[in-house]
């Protein structure tokens, strides 16, 4: 969705979502998507039903965003790859079977990343989009997925991953929440083989998250976390970002710029930012206040960006 009435190209945030462009608006025009779904409402056996239409309507709060002049791209993470380690439907079966020579192994985190590298090839020649100022956001595995793919895709002017915890944005080697092993138990296929040497041994892992981070110098990263979501570690993620830091510093550019983590409900609206509200593991119409509040600091929202929606 883009604003209406619009003078020039408008930012945008593109993200992935966990049920597809039906459930976030009540439109009977979007079709319904066809393979692998997640349980949720409307989905019957693993397929989607018109029972699901506008069910995640409070997850992406597009009018809000729209509100703010801010265009929203999402998509659903199974078209790219199904979460689902017996699928073979995704991208990477279809590169297993096409490219012969490949010696390499990618999870499923790695493929949605790649699929939001493939959007944003598209949005760059939208001119409805300012390709200078797209954000990448997502949820849980989706923003494992979205702090990824801003790491190895500098198109990206700013990244948002949300509560994405363990192998996204909190420390693989601490002892907080959700562990190496129990990830790689859970969802083998989220991450390669390699990863799964490292279940019993974190502490000889060549890198932590805060290295995923840096990659991201001197973009801004926001990381946004829950005050209940301690299977994420809120405070290992702030850790994450304190570790960042000194790369920032050296390209020239603030980082955290604060010694201890924000209170909660107050956004930290640094280059490395952070952000924790009351709650569980979910997408709320306060986490996209904040998103919004920390774009318009980054990406400058011109005032001619306008308010309808089509």
């Amino acid at each position: 969705v883009v604003p209406n009435h619009r003078r020039g190209a408008v930012p945008a945030f593109l993200g992935l979502s966990f049920c597809g462009n039906y459930a976030e608006v009540n439109d009977p025009h979007i079709p319904l998507p066809s393979g692998w779904m997640y349980g949720g409402p409307g989905v019957v056996n693993h397929r989607a039903t018109e029972a699901g239409r506008g069910s995640q309507i409070d997850t992406w709060n597009l009018e809000q965003s729209i509100d703010r002049g801010y265009a929203v791209v999402t998509f659903y993470n199974g078209d790219i790859e199904p979460d689902d380690p017996a699928t073979t439907d995704g991208i990477r079966s279809w590169y297993a079977r096409h490219d012969a020579k490949a010696s390499y192994d990618w999870g499923a985190v790695a493929a949605w990343a790649w699929g939001l590298s493939r959007a944003l090839d598209y949005l760059v020649t939208d001119g409805d989009i300012d390709p200078r100022r797209i954000a990448v956001v997502g949820h849980s595995r989706n923003g494992k997925a979205a702090m990824l793919a801003a790491a190895f895709d500098e198109r990206f002017a700013l990244a948002i991953p949300l509560q994405a915890g363990c192998g996204g944005t909190s420390p693989s080697r601490g002892h907080v929440g959700e562990s190496v092993r129990q990830i790689n138990d859970h969802f083998p296929h989220w991450f390669n083989a390699q990863f799964k040497q490292f279940n019993d041994q974190v502490d000889r892992l060549p890198f932590d998250q805060h290295c995923l981070i840096a990659l991201c110098a001197p973009r801004p990263v926001l990381l946004s976390c829950a005050t209940e979501d301690t299977w994420a570690n809120p405070v290992g993620q702030f850790e994450m970002l304190q570790a960042a830091d000194p790369v920032y510093r050296l390209l020239g550019v603030e980082g955290v710029g604060a010694k201890q983590m924000p209170e909660t409900g107050r956004l930290q609206a640094s280059r490395l930012g952070y952000f924790i509200r009351p709650g569980k593991h979910s997408m709320t119409r306060i986490d996209w206040q904040a998103f919004l509040d920390y774009a318009d600091k980054f990406l400058a929202r011109r005032a001619s960006d306008s308010t309808d929606h089509e």
